[in-house]
């Protein structure tokens, strides 16, 4: 007896279709790996810092690095902007917050403080003084960042010292321009310090001693 052939089974119309798989699955966490590489760079600084110690540091190679964040210059770049943006998250309340002045402005330097001093293998101060800085003076795309990131902050400043004005707590001949300038250098001045690892208690002097020539100028 010859047997037929059997056709197969026709799948039926609603069954499941997996999707394809495309590419091995990425094995970082890009938000993870920036952070790493932005801690390595407010730490040793662009130059000294290399592709090696960049791929060591994220757990990435040196393709997937340069596929991710393209060269150590862009990588760099990007680190500073993340820097900045988790700057403003930490001080955006605290310049929001109408305190009166004295409270707004030592609650800034505290902050400020708590930034500039953290670290695990010590103080690290500020990206923008410390490390951008550096590389401003010969990378004009840098530079500009950094003086967009010194106007931000007189900016920011100049908005408290206004307010103050408008409350009373500062006489309306006070230069609201110059005496933010003078709180953003002593921003720039802890941070110098913090790096150079000065007692907290010692830069903490310092902010009252600025905070009251501020406002004894303004008077």
């Amino acid at each position: 007896m010859v047997q037929k052939n059997k056709k197969p089974p026709v799948p039926r119309i609603d069954a499941p279709v997996l999707p394809k798989r495309r590419g091995r699955p990425r094995a970082y966490e890009p938000d993870v790996a920036l952070g790493k590489a932005l801690d390595l760079f407010r730490k040793d600084g662009f130059a000294a810092t290399s592709l090696d110690d960049l791929s060591a540091a994220t757990g990435m190679n040196r393709p997937s690095l340069y596929g991710a964040f393209g060269d150590k210059r862009e990588l760099f770049i990007k680190s500073y902007r993340r820097y900045r943006d988790d700057a403003r998250v930490a001080m955006g309340d605290i310049f929001r917050n109408e305190l009166p002045i004295r409270k707004r402005l030592e609650r800034i330097y505290a902050v400020a403080l708590d930034i500039y001093l953290s670290g695990e293998s010590g103080p690290r101060g500020c990206f923008t003084v410390m490390t951008a800085a550096s590389e401003a003076v010969h990378d004009p795309d840098i530079r500009a960042m950094v003086l967009e990131g010194f106007a931000e902050l007189d900016k920011a400043f100049a908005v408290c010292f206004r307010l103050a004005q408008e409350k009373g707590e500062l006489p309306a001949s006070a230069d609201a321009a110059v005496l933010a300038q003078l709180a953003s250098a002593t921003i720039h001045t802890i941070a110098i310090r913090a790096r150079a690892q000065v007692p907290r208690k010692e830069l903490e002097a310092i902010v009252n001693g600025a905070i009251n020539v501020m406002i004894g100028t303004a008077g």
